[in-house]
């Protein structure tokens, strides 16, 4: 899920796009179709994907249709298990603000390419 929502943030991917089907998917990932699956359900059920009968899975849109608060609960959750970490690492605040900051403006950068 994660790959195709950054793949859909940097433009890779564009609004009316075609993804692999399951099968194709799961035997060039190798993984289990049932995962692809509920992958796909699920970005289908966040609008950011839509399935067309009998022709495939697309992209829904590049924006997001999750409300703000899920968008920030989604985000809080990445954030603390990489604030846990860097507390482990014995990272600073100060560190890992500027890695955060760091890490934004590549993507941000990736995106508007």
């Amino acid at each position: 899920m994660d790959q195709i929502r950054y793949q859909i943030v940097l433009g890779v991917l564009r609004e009316g796009h075609k993804l692999p089907s399951v099968r194709e998917l799961a035997t060039r990932l190798a993984v289990n179709q049932n995962t692809i699956l509920k992958v796909y359900n699920e970005l289908r059920r966040e609008n950011v994907l839509k399935t067309e009968r009998g022709d495939g899975t697309y992209v829904a849109s590049g924006k997001q249709t999750l409300k703000l608060d899920k968008r920030k609960s989604d985000v809080a959750d990445v954030l603390r298990q990489a604030v846990i970490q860097a507390i482990q690492l014995e990272l600073s605040l100060d560190q890992v603000k500027e890695l955060l900051e760091r890490e934004y403006e590549a993507i941000m950068s990736q995106k508007s390419r």
